[in-house]
């Protein structure tokens, strides 16, 4: 069976230094696989390869099957590949809604309609959007006045515009609350599994990694040292000398204490 994501000898330097040093990895249909490491690891070098923002040097990235080295990031998100980041963007004069149907128009080839129409386009696809990741009630309220959280569960309605095959968060729970980032991770991993959604996540919180991840992947100073379940890598003592250190490998279910 084809992979959704299939990532082979990926290559990326400046000035000599080697950012991301060839990497090689696959993601399946409804898999949630997370990329950590530390600060310049190389992390977002590779996110941002994979969604056309940086042409590699060097590899190969194929979305179920087709070769999108080279095509601009727009031209990836056609195939299907969706994307939220460290910081969330949106309009902040709109209204919850209205950033919903902006992307939809794109998605639909219709930024033309957004000249005196936008209000009236795709208003019961972006309601169901929201309704999926719960901000039906805010939907008429200006982005400008949410919690930083509701903000996050937005990003995510936005990226699921383009009806994905894979979802590329950088950092998605970076600067929420505890309790939030359980709840938004937990959303994100329960849509991605109904709808059959690879999911290829950077994050720092590991608890929120051991917690949703079905693998884990490890990468430092540009290569990957290490893959496997979040039971592996949390023994793995080669990690743990690198990058995670005793203090963080705690069992999720410690989270859920300090959070309820």
């Amino acid at each position: 069976m084809t992979a959704l994501l299939e990532v082979s000898g990926l290559v990326k330097s400046y000035s000599g230094v080697h950012a991301v040093k060839g990497v090689s990895f696959a993601v399946q249909a409804g898999q949630i696989l997370a990329l950590i490491g530390p600060n310049g690891a190389g992390k977002s070098t590779c996110f941002n390869m994979l969604n056309g923002q940086i042409e590699p040097d060097a590899g190969s990235i194929r979305i179920a099957g087709e070769e999108i080295v080279g095509l601009p990031p727009r031209a990836v998100w056609r195939r299907g590949v969706g994307r939220t980041f460290q910081i969330t963007a949106t309009f902040s004069s709109m209204t919850v809604r209205e950033n919903v149907q902006v992307a939809l128009l794109s998605y639909h080839s219709r930024l033309w309609s957004m000249l005196g129409y936008a209000g009236a386009s795709h208003r019961d696809e972006a309601d169901r959007l929201l309704d999926l990741v719960g901000m039906t009630q805010q939907a008429d309220r200006p982005c400008g006045e949410l919690a930083y959280g509701d903000l996050k569960r937005l990003e995510l309605a936005v990226a699921l515009a383009n009806q994905p095959k894979l979802l590329l968060m950088d950092e998605p729970t970076a600067g929420m609350a505890p309790k939030e980032r359980v709840e938004l991770m937990r959303l994100t991993a329960g849509i991605a599994r109904a709808k059959d959604i690879g999911v290829l996540f950077t994050e720092h919180d590991m608890d929120v990694v051991f917690e949703h991840a079905d693998e884990v992947m490890v990468l430092n100073r540009g290569e990957l040292i290490a893959r496997g379940t979040p039971q592996e890598v949390r023994r793995d003592p080669h990690v743990q000398a690198i990058y995670l250190g005793e203090g963080l490998l705690y069992d999720a279910k410690h989270r859920e204490e300090a959070v309820s």
